[in-house]
């Protein structure tokens, strides 16, 4: 079977992810992490490998023979240690798991971060942002039959809809607008359907823009690099970004995670390095905006498993990033793991919740004697998080695709 037909294929099964959660579906993954930026690392030692074609490059595959002299990233030197040339990694992932923001986060690294001139571009999608937030939580206010602790809220609901939309067409937040959504913001009835945000569609980031809405609404107001970290966007298309650690050139793409942009992957997925899989933690107790009756975890899991065990990708390095873990350990204490795993019976706690959870997503694995998953924990958000992280698994990068050339 040619790759491009195996590489279509992969593609219908990964866009056909889908079903419906059930109460007895069994759990996912497990590990914890301490300190600000600290992250433990789990991972299945296999056999020692035959040396393949390195995975990544598109030049011709070598013979399992580990013939230095056509290895594909070697240069003929054997004293020269300069052997690679480039690699390129795709970020995975169900809607809303982080790839975006982890993509963004390469560009703040290595490429010396926004412009200002960059930010200011952002300004009008941080405007959206803290808008469509609001809104959807004065939305659901309705359908979770909650009231406003002070009537007048009622008035500034009115108006917040009959202003939004020309303020979200020009790109703009006026006055009038940012004093309607920071007296609504500021209401405990508001605060009350915040808080039950699990059973409604919220953006991550709406807690962050609203309670900094005195410095957003300013007039000479620019975005930070956190402002544009935290930017929601659909992504639609194939978002390609070049950079270079460590004397490596990387290409990084993300590509969007909901069910109708799976179908895009195949143009980035023919001679990838390594899959980067991400993981929202703070999912567990939410569902999928494009299917509600699918719980976001589960969704996760079934894409993980089609990834990680397709015949395509035996020897591409698979690196879990099972992100949010700031989410996470707030959310846990107030939203127990058993919403998502009916069987879970450990603690509502960090450590224990979500080392859980990275057992269930190691157990896909059907390969574990000759497949490793290297797993992190990441908060996207965390420029020196990612960057801790990106440092291990460029590492691990290169020492696998040395490996398979026989030079390590």
């Amino acid at each position: 079977m040619g790759c491009s037909l195996q590489l279509h294929r992969l593609i219908e099964d990964l866009a056909a992810a889908s079903g419906h959660c059930s109460k007895a579906q069994e759990g996912c993954g497990s590990i914890g992490s301490s300190g600000q930026y600290a992250d433990r690392v789990r991972v299945t030692q296999p056999p020692v490998r035959q040396a393949q074609a390195p995975v990544g490059f598109t030049f011709s595959a070598m013979e399992e023979s580990a013939d230095l002299g056509r290895c594909p990233i070697y240069n003929g030197q054997p004293s020269d240690m300069n052997l690679w040339t480039g690699a390129s990694a795709h970020c995975a992932g169900a809607g809303e798991s982080g790839k975006s923001t982890i993509v963004k986060q390469m560009k703040i690294i290595h490429e010396d971060g926004y412009s200002e001139d960059e930010c200011k571009q952002y300004r009008a999608v941080v405007y959206s942002n803290t808008i469509q937030s609001i809104m959807a939580i004065i939305k659901a206010m309705g359908n979770l039959k909650i009231d406003y602790s002070d009537t007048a809220r009622t008035d500034d609901a009115r108006q917040l809809f009959a202003l939004s939309a020309a303020a979200e067409e020009q790109g703009i937040l006026p006055e009038d607008l940012a004093n309607v959504i920071r007296r609504l913001w500021a209401d405990s009835g508001v605060q009350s359907c915040f808080n039950r945000s699990r059973e409604y569609q919220l953006n991550d980031s709406a807690a962050y823009y609203l309670n900094d809405l005195e410095r957003i609404a300013r007039a000479d107001y620019i975005p930070t690099q956190q402002d544009v970290l935290r930017t929601r966007v659909k992504t639609t298309g194939i978002v390609e970004t070049h950079f270079t650690f460590k004397d490596l050139h990387f290409k990084m793409f993300d590509v969007g995670g909901q069910r109708s942009e799976r179908k895009k992957w195949i143009h980035c997925f023919e001679g990838v390095t390594a899959i980067i899989f991400c993981v929202a933690l703070s999912a567990y107790d939410l569902v999928l905006a494009e299917d509600e009756e699918m719980n976001r975890m589960h969704e996760s899991m079934k894409l993980f498993d089609s990834i990680c065990n397709n015949k395509w990708f035996t020897e591409t390095s698979i690196i879990l990033f099972l992100n949010k873990k700031d989410l996470f350990e707030e959310k846990i204490t107030r939203s127990p793991l058993s919403i998502c795993f009916p069987e879970y019976s450990g603690a509502n706690k960090y450590d224990e919740a979500a080392s859980y959870i990275q057992t269930k997503f190691e157990d896909l694995n059907k390969k574990k004697d000759t497949k490793e998953i290297y797993t992190h924990f990441t908060c996207a958000t965390d420029t020196k998080n990612v960057q801790f992280v990106f440092d291990a698994v460029t590492d691990v990068i290169i020492k696998n695709n040395l490996k398979d050339c026989g030079l390590f």
